[in-house]
Order: structure tokens, then sequence, then C-alpha cells
């Protein structure tokens, strides 16, 4: 493949590259910034029709130094490979201390009728989710849990923000991810395909309660609502049934992603004493 050269700040490439930052230059090019080498490396990994999700790579001479084979794999992967100088990354990136590396990645969110054909065993729903943050660390919280799949409802954050992204942590890559689904649908979906739709509400009945008499054994959705207001009642209405994560000492209330890990692990937990869930351990 030869040897990257280093790349003008002025170049139609990294002009490009920059205007991914703004949403609707994302969605016409159907391309995201993935930053750092987690990420990167999670992206040269990830198959999409064949070929790497990982377009181009901009990286800083220090960084490819330093992850040499995170270069050398997205070479051998035919990914277009850039040198660039710390302010070309800087102005790529979204973080106050860039980590020298910054891909261009293809779109990989999968069709909601793909996401339901699998089968899925445990999935989280964010309905109404604004914080980006928020939405990156619950998909975490799904793939550390073993969910099957994370589904986005049409009310909330974009998937690939830059924000949503980096609090991933390269969980994007590792489970399948649905988008500008309604709300409406995503439940009537799920239930027909015998999935058991939860929603996390404080008003709902208790967690260790549906622990207790066995009821999480079952394939399960769980829907997380807004991190300020929770749930609406229309939303609440779409469940089987409505569950609250029980505050046992003097806190006031949970994080949503604090309150989703719990919701997951409890499912993950229940399903594997069923026999119906793989090990939330295992790759």
């Amino acid at each position: 493949m030869g040897t990257p050269e280093l790349i003008s700040p002025r170049s139609p490439r990294v002009i490009a590259a920059r205007r991914l930052a703004k949403r609707n230059f994302r969605v016409k090019e159907r391309r995201f910034i993935a930053e750092g080498p987690q990420a990167v490396r999670e992206a040269i990994e990830h198959r999409s029709g064949g070929e790497p999700t990982l377009i181009e790579l901009f990286a800083t001479l220090e960084a490819a130094e330093r992850h040499a084979e995170i270069v050398e794999a997205a070479l051998a992967a035919g990914v277009r490979v850039h040198y660039a100088e710390d302010d070309v990354i800087a102005e790529l990136s979204q973080t106050v201390t860039p980590q020298g590396l910054v891909g261009v990645c293809r779109f990989l969110d999968s069709p909601f009728e793909e996401i339901l054909a699998a089968r899925p065993k445990l999935i989280a729903v964010l309905a109404h989710v604004r914080d980006p943050g928020n939405a990156g660390t619950v998909l975490r919280c799904a793939d550390a849990a073993g969910a099957d799949a994370v589904v986005l409802t049409d009310a909330s954050v974009d998937l690939y923000n830059p924000k949503s992204v980096r609090a991933s942590v390269g969980s994007l890559f590792h489970l399948p991810v649905a988008v500008g689904v309604p709300v409406e649908q995503a439940a009537r979906g799920l239930r027909d395909a015998g999935v058991r739709v939860l929603a996390a509400d404080g008003a709902g009945v208790d967690l260790d309660g549906e622990l207790d008499r066995g009821a999480m054994g079952t394939p399960t959705a769980w829907i997380f609502g807004n991190e300020a207001w929770g749930l609406p009642e229309e939303t609440r209405a779409l469940a089987d049934a409505v569950v609250r994560v029980p505050i046992h000492g003097k806190a006031e209330s949970l994080n949503l992603a604090t309150a989703a890990a719990v919701c997951l692990y409890a499912s993950a937990r229940a399903q594997r004493a069923a026999g119906g869930c793989r090990s939330v351990t295992s790759s």
C-alpha cells in the first residue's frame, strides 16, 4: 500500500471529514466520525457487505507510531490512511485532548425487521433519549450485558453524534442497532416476535419482585425514557408491564445509564438461570 503522505489541512478529504460534525452532512453522506484507538480498531474489524466499516483514517505521526498495529491493519484492509499534523486532527476531533486517530466510517445501523427476524432475547429500546452521552453509554451497557440489539426511536438522539459514538467506547460496532423506529412500531413488533416489553419507570412494580416471582427469564425488551421526565403515559401504556428499579438507600434516583445497566443485567441473569440466554461474559 505504500507509506501514507502528510495531508494538507486544505485537502478536500479533510474538509469533507470535518463536515461530518454536522448531522445533515452525516445523513447526506451516510458517514460518521469515530475517534481514538479503540473505536478505530473496532471499525476496522467490523464488516458491512464484506467491506470494513472504516473508510478513511487520519493519524498524527506520533499516534501512527504508538498504534502501528492499527495503521497496519487499516492499510491491510484497504483503508485509505493519511498522516496529519496535530492541528488537523484537532479540527476533526470533538474532544479536548484528541488521541491522534480519527476514522471516517460508513453508517452501520440495521433494519428493525432484521433484528426481529433474529429472534432476540434481550433488547434495549431508547425512547425520547436526547443526551448523546447517555445514548452511547446505554449502548455500551447493553453490549456488556449481552443484549442482542439496541433500538433508538425516532424521538431519540442521533446514533452517530460524535458524543454517542465516543460514549459507546466501541460497542457501537458490536451489536445491531436500529434507528428512527417509532416507539409504537417497536413495541408492537417486539411483542409480535414473542418478546415481553417492559417500560422502566419509577411508577412501576418492583424489579426485585419481578425477579423473585420468576417473571424475568423470557425474551425481554426494556424501554428507557427521557433523562429528565422519563416515559410519558402513552409510552408506558405500550408495555406489558412498567417496572421500577428499587431504591434501598436514601438516593433520590438513578441516572438513565445506571438504571439501564441494572435492568439489563437483571434480565440477563434471569435468562441465564432459565437457560434462555448466553453468558454475559461470553464474546
